[in-house]
């Protein structure tokens, strides 16, 4: 599997794309299952380019907050010590500010 191109948070619950916070996908999840669960959210996506009605955009968005919901990117949070989710959020804002600072001026 290829390096992610994007800082990850020390915990690794996180990583960051244009200075926000995305949820990793769930570490405990077996290989092959999270593969799996990575070509199901492929497919919803190009079904979500190839819509061609109101209903089958709906059901190909519905396709793909599934994936990641069972990807653990989306929904409940994966991890168990009451940790907070940042999704979304600017690092900065979140106990992620002093790492930010740090890594942030290198990106």
């Amino acid at each position: 599997m290829p390096a992610n191109p994007y800082p990850v948070t020390p915990d690794g619950r996180y990583f960051v794309v244009k200075e926000r916070l995305w949820r990793c996908t769930n570490p405990t999840l077996p290989d092959d299952e999270r593969q799996a669960l990575v070509k199901e959210l492929m497919r919803a996506r190009l079904a979500v380019k190839h819509a061609t009605s109101d209903a089958t955009l709906k059901a190909a968005r519905a396709r793909v907050h599934a994936a990641k919901v069972k990807l653990g990117e989306r929904g409940p949070v994966w991890w168990n010590d009451g940790a907070e989710d940042v999704n979304r959020r600017h690092p900065k804002n979140t106990k992620y500010a002093e790492w930010w600072r740090e890594v942030g001026a290198k990106s």
